[in-house]
């Protein structure tokens, strides 16, 4: 039985293709460097945003503080506005709340808070964690676990959504049922949109 829904963020809740591409453009801007290139973009919707400044780097330290010291003091709503739900999410999330409880386990670090009451979604979670609690990111799985110890739910009994490989690979890493969501990713359970969740964790249970 199902007891935990824990959600991935980008690409699950929200297509966020445009704003981590304007993101991360406006902070390599800032620092002399340019654009994201194709693979990158593709990277920075998944990869924390350590990551994806790490690997920009290249292992220049006075780069990598700048791109940091960029991101304290810069305004996330300009961002967050470019953030594409597929419907309004906290009905939907509520719905399914009188059935399960939710967590979500995302590589994002500063934004989650500001993330979670941009998108109505304050008080829904029974737990939630993320880069921010600084444990490794995905793929490896110690995100998902932190947030199956605080939802005190055992992983056998918890599902995680998600929409690529370093998310299917934390699950199975933390030993949880996993549901893919979107083209991006393969999987015997996967589905178009979150819409579809609720006929997917049936067939689970």
């Amino acid at each position: 039985m199902i007891e935990l829904v824990m959600f991935d963020a980008d690409g699950v809740l929200f297509d966020s293709t445009e704003s981590n591409v304007a993101y991360y453009n406006w902070i390599f801007a800032k620092v002399g460097e340019p654009p994201l290139d194709r693979d990158e973009e593709i990277s920075a919707v998944s990869y924390a945003a350590s990551e994806v400044f790490a690997a920009r780097a290249r292992g220049d330290a006075a780069k990598l503080g700048a791109m940091h010291d960029v991101t304290r003091n810069m305004d996330q709503t300009p961002f967050f506005k470019m953030l594409r739900p597929p419907f309004d999410l906290r009905p939907f999330m509520l719905e399914l709340k009188r059935r399960y409880k939710l967590g979500l386990a995302t590589n994002r670090s500063a934004t989650v808070p500001a993330l979670v009451e941009h998108l109505g979604l304050g008080g829904v979670f029974d737990a939630v964690a993320s880069a921010l609690d600084k444990v490794r990111p995905k793929p490896a799985p110690d995100i998902l676990r932190l947030c199956l110890d605080r939802a005190n739910v055992s992983a056998a009994r918890a599902v995680y959504i998600g929409d690529s490989r370093i998310d299917r690979e934390a699950a199975n890493g933390a030993g949880m049922h996993f549901i893919g969501v979107g083209n991006r990713i393969e999987h015997d359970h996967t589905i178009a949109t979150i819409a579809d969740l609720q006929t997917a964790l049936k067939l689970l249970e």
